[in-house]
């Protein structure tokens, strides 16, 4: 049994019971979280049912709006949106200020109101704090870190690396 596996609340991208399950703790602000997304969309289209993608946060403190980032992933996906927003801060990443926050939630159809008032009560920050440490707690020093079917990815998080050993799973 591995000792990183799917929660009830975690994000999922795909079906819970793919034959691989790719948990990621990342960073909003993070340059190597952006460039894996593009390869593990790519996976999952190739691959479909068979890969599942959970999204963790860990903010790193070098990036002082991964955290905002991070709370209003959390308030979009309160509003279903979570996967919307997350694809949104990453395409978006160099105007994903705190203050761009509510805007870009409006263009996805998330009530700007309601986030930014969760996002002033900080209502998501005990469970972006809580997935931090426990990322950390298992190895995770840096982002993008991958968990694959369990078991810590310790390799590059480039395309050829990332897809070959997710390709090593299947």
């Amino acid at each position: 049994m591995s000792q990183v596996q799917i929660r009830e609340d975690d994000h999922v991208r795909g079906k819970r019971d793919a034959d691989v399950v790719i948990i990621e703790y990342g960073d909003f602000q993070c340059p190597y979280c952006a460039r894996a997304r593009f390869t593990l969309a790519e996976l999952q289209q190739r691959h479909g049912d068979r890969i599942a993608l959970v999204y963790r946060h860990l903010p790193l403190g070098m990036h002082p709006n991964a955290e905002p980032a991070a709370e209003a992933a959390e308030a979009a996906g309160a509003q279903g949106k979570f996967w919307e927003m997350h694809d949104a801060l990453f395409e978006q990443q160099a105007q994903a200020t705190p203050g761009q926050l509510p805007l870009l939630a409006r263009e996805l159809g998330v009530d700007g109101a309601r986030l930014e008032e969760e996002l002033a009560q900080r209502r998501y920050r005990e469970r972006i704090e809580a997935q931090a440490a426990e990322g950390k707690s298992l190895g995770a020093k840096g982002t993008p870190s991958f968990f694959i079917d369990g078991e810590r990815y310790e390799g590059d998080s480039d395309r050829e690396s990332l897809m070959a050993a997710v390709e090593r799973y299947l």
